[in-house]
């Protein structure tokens, strides 16, 4: 290659001319035509440099929005009245509990639905009709020969 052909580098590369625009410098003195305010005008939102964090433009911020505490409710839990095993002795042998029986002995105070746990021992053969039952509440019923059937 001759010295008039040289290679095409990339230090060699440069915009075309009049092509980039010069940047305007803002704020550099009173006597210039973008001096004191810099072309910002007064006050106001632009005007300011920056926001404070979570600024949100006059709307509630999130931050407030939001409780303090913490937790939640949760709309979709179930809520069981709870009654336990050894609860269950004050029936006769061979009959069939179900959730009114309960109530009307005063046994479960709630209405709604009926959870039966394990807490105690059961000695009757019963048939326990409720809306839940834990494991081990199931295998102490059938242990005393008895049945555990869920209500839809």
């Amino acid at each position: 290659m001759t010295e008039k052909q040289t290679k095409l580098q990339l230090h060699h590369l440069k915009p075309a001319p009049s092509s980039r625009k010069a940047k305007i410098r803002v704020g550099r003195g009173e006597g210039g035509r973008r001096g004191k305010t810099a072309g910002r005008g007064t006050k106001g939102l632009n005007a300011r440099s920056k926001l404070r964090p979570g600024f949100e433009g006059g709307q509630t911020p999130l931050a407030r929005r939001l409780p303090k505490l913490r937790g939640f409710n949760n709309p979709n839990k179930e809520y069981f009245a709870v009654v336990n095993v050894d609860r269950l002795n004050d029936f006769r042998a061979k009959t069939t509990v179900t959730p009114d029986d309960l109530r009307d002995r005063g046994l479960v105070k709630k209405r709604g639905r009926v959870k039966v746990l394990a807490e105690g021992d059961i000695a009757k053969p019963l048939t326990v009709r409720a809306h839940a039952f834990s494991r081990k509440a199931v295998a102490k019923i059938e242990a005393a020969g008895g049945t555990a059937e869920v209500i839809e």
